[in-house]
C-alpha cells in the first residue's frame, strides 16, 4: 500500500498576531499549508481562536520569565530604564521539547522568540534534540549579542561589548556576556538562518556567530487575494473616510514609536504645508495603530485616527481607502506594511534603510528618501500625490508582491530549504 508523507513544521514565535514578526510567521502557517505541509504555530500569547495555533499553558511563570529578564537588563544598566525593550537577554524562558507538537514535528523552524518565550538553555535543548531548525530573522538578535537592531556598531562582527545601548558599556558588559554564551550554544551545531531581506542576510554574514552557517534570503510572504487593489470609493465608505481628498495612511502598533519615525512624518507634513499652502485642505491624514489620536494636533492637515486592527480584511480596506503610505521608519528589515500597501495597489515612501529599497523600486513604484531626510521625504510624497502616471505606478507596486511576495511563491523558497534539511539529516 502506498502512504504519502506529510512534513511536519512547527513555527515559533513569542506572540500570534502582535508584531510585524508574528503576523509573518502566521501567514507563513497559511502558506505552507496550503503548499502540502502540516504546519502549527507554538506561541506563548495567543490572539485568536485559530485551531493550528497552539499556546503555552498559562500561568504566572510567563509572566514571571518575561520580569525577570527585564529586571536583570535593568538592574545591569544600573535601575535605568534607557533602552530597556531594545535589547533582550534570553536569560529566562520555556522548555518546549516536551511538547507533542514538538515530537511530532519534523522540522523546527524558530521566528521570533524573545521576551520570556526562550531562553539561551531552552534553544540548545531544541538543538541537542536532533531535530532540522530553521530560524528565520525578523531582527538581527540571532546574530548579535543582546540587540535588535545594531545601526551603525560593528562589534558583533567579533565579540560584541561595548554596546550603545547601555548606560555604561564596557568591553566585558551584558552583550559580551551573552554573546560569549550565544557562541557556546552554536558550538558543534547547525542552524539553517533564513534571513527575510537580502540587507539581513548581508548583516548576518558578517557576525562571528553564524560563521560556518547556512544563511539564505527569502521574503515574508502575504496572501495576494486579501490584500489586492479594490474599488477606493467602496473602501472609503465602508472606512467612513471622505471621498474628496488625497489621503495619506500613518502606520504602526504605537504611533507613538519614534523608531517608526513619527518625528520625522510630522516635520514632513508640516514642510508640504509650508511649501504648498493649497494642499492643506485638500490632503487628509489616516492614522493606524494604538494611540493614533496621537497626531490629532500634530499635523497641518485633517487627520482619521484609526483604531489597531488584526483583521486582514479591514486593514485592506484602509489601504484601498488611501493614495500614498508614508513610512518613515529609521530601523527596519523588510516591513509587512509596504508590503500589504503595495499589494493593494498603493505607492509607498519610505527611508532608504534595511530592505526598504529592495521593496520600493525608486520612481517605479514608490519613492526611496534619503535616510533622515525630512526634506527628502517632502519631496517623495508630493511627487507620488502629484504624478502624472500614478496608475502605473500603482499596477507596479501590486505587480511587485505578487511576483516577489506571494504565498506561493514564499511557500515553495521555505520547502526547498525544509526538504534540503531532511535529506540531509535521513
Amino acid at each position: 500500500m502506498f502512504y504519502h508523507y506529510i512534513m511536519r513544521v512547527l513555527l515559533v514565535n513569542t506572540s500570534e498576531r502582535i508584531g510585524g514578526a508574528a503576523i509573518s510567521c502566521g501567514r507563513l502557517m497559511e502558506a505552507l499549508k496550503k503548499n502540502g505541509i502540516k504546519a502549527k504555530m507554538l506561541v506563548r500569547d495567543k490572539q485568536t481562536d485559530e485551531i493550528a495555533v497552539v499556546p503555552l499553558p498559562h500561568s504566572w511563570k510567563l509572566l514571571w520569565k518575561f520580569l525577570w529578564e527585564r529586571f536583570r537588563i535593568w538592574m545591569a544598566n544600573g535601575f535605568h530604564r534607557q533602552n530597556l525593550f531594545k535589547v533582550d537577554i534570553a536569560n529566562a524562558g520555556n522548555d518546549i521539547t516536551q511538547f507533542p507538537e514538538f515530537q511530532q514535528a519534523d522540522i523546527i523552524h524558530l521566528h521570533w522568540i524573545n521576551q520570556g518565550m526562550l531562553s539561551l538553555k531552552g534553544i540548545k535543548k531544541i538543538l541537542e534534540s536532533g531535530k532540522p531548525i530553521v530560524w528565520t530573522m525578523h531582527d538581527m538578535w540571532p546574530c548579535t549579542g543582546i540587540c535588535h537592531h545594531a545601526r551603525d556598531c560593528e562589534g558583533y562582527f567579533g565579540n560584541c561589548g561595548n554596546c550603545q545601548y547601555l548606560l555604561k558599556p564596557s568591553k566585558h558588559d551584558l552583550s559580551y556576556s551573552v554573546y560569549q554564551k550565544k557562541k557556546e550554544y552554536l558550538a558543534n551545531h547547525h542552524i539553517s538562518y533564513v534571513a527575510c531581506s537580502q540587507w539581513m542576510e548581508k548583516q548576518a554574514r558578517k557576525s562571528s556567530l553564524l560563521q560556518g552557517q547556512f544563511i539564505v534570503s527569502i521574503p515574508n510572504p502575504i496572501n495576494t487575494n486579501i490584500f489586492r487593489p479594490g474599488n477606493k470609493q467602496e473602501a472609503r465608505l465602508r472606512c467612513l473616510l471622505p471621498q474628496d481628498m488625497k489621503l495619506i495612511l500613518f502606520g504602526s502598533v504605537k504611533i507613538t514609536d519614534k523608531r517608526k519615525g513619527v518625528l520625522y512624518f510630522i516635520d514632513s507634513c508640516k514642510l508640504l504645508a509650508e511649501q504648498h499652502p493649497e494642499l492643506k485642505e485638500q490632503i487628509g491624514v489616516v492614522v493606524l495603530g494604538n494611540r493614533s489620536d496621537f497626531l490629532n494636533d500634530q499635523l497641518p492637515f485633517k487627520v482619521f485616527p484609526q483604531e489597531f486592527l488584526m483583521d486582514d480584511h479591514r486593514i485592506a480596506d484602509i489601504y484601498n481607502s488611501v493614495d500614498l503610505y508614508a513610512t518613515p521608519s529609521l530601523e527596519e528589515n523588510l516591513p509587512n506594511t509596504i508590503m500589504e500597501a503595495m499589494a493593494c495597489g498603493v505607492p509607498c515612501v519610505g527611508f532608504n534603510v534595511g530592505g526598504i529599497p529592495e521593496m520600493i523600486d525608486h520612481l517605479h513604484n514608490g519613492y526611496v528618501a534619503e535616510y533622515k531626510s525630512t526634506e527628502d521625504f517632502t519631496n517623495g510624497i508630493y511627487w507620488i500625490l502629484n504624478a502624472h502616471d500614478y496608475h502605473d505606478l500603482s499596477a507596479e507596486a501590486t505587480r511587485k508582491v505578487q511576483t516577489h511576495y506571494s504565498s506561493r511563491v514564499i511557500a515553495q523558497k521555505y520547502t526547498q530549504v525544509y526538504n534540503k534539511l531532511l535529506g540531509s539529516y535521513e
